[in-house]
């Protein structure tokens, strides 16, 4: 293949590349926040400051060190106080981030939209053509 023939090809990629990345980041909403309470919302930036999703998983996305969080506040036997007692002390698995109570209720807020949003794990989903993924019920 000769070095002409290369590039066009490299070219010819690297156009639908970029064609691609602006139609995904044009069409797909960045950012569904507003669907969310303001004490949700804050929760959802302080879960991120301490990168609870790098052992946690929401909506089957993320760590897996720690459990699953997106129905931990509708689960039997679980809710308000038990993610309080986790998020406060910490485990052998989770270190305690000594988050001050202001940010652990935002936190519990946070999740507490999670669950009424969610189900997880996700059993039969769809992977749509632009990287987003529908559940079928």
């Amino acid at each position: 293949m000769s070095r002409k023939t290369k590039q066009i090809i490299f070219f010819a990629l690297l156009s639908q590349f970029l064609i691609y990345s602006l139609f995904v980041y044009i069409s797909i909403p960045i950012n569904n926040v507003g669907e969310l309470s303001v004490n949700s919302q804050k929760g959802k930036l302080i879960f991120q400051k301490y990168n609870c999703i790098a052992c946690h998983q929401l909506y089957g996305l993320g760590g897996y060190m720690g459990p699953d969080l997106t129905n931990v506040m509708n689960t039997k036997g679980k809710g308000k106080d038990y993610a309080k007692a986790f998020i406060t002390s910490g485990t052998a698995k989770m270190p305690n981030f000594h988050i001050p109570p202001e940010e652990i209720e935002l936190l519990v807020s946070y999740l507490e939209d999670v669950s009424k949003s969610g189900v997880s794990p996700t059993v039969d989903f769809n992977i749509n053509k632009d990287g987003t993924v529908t559940i079928n019920k």
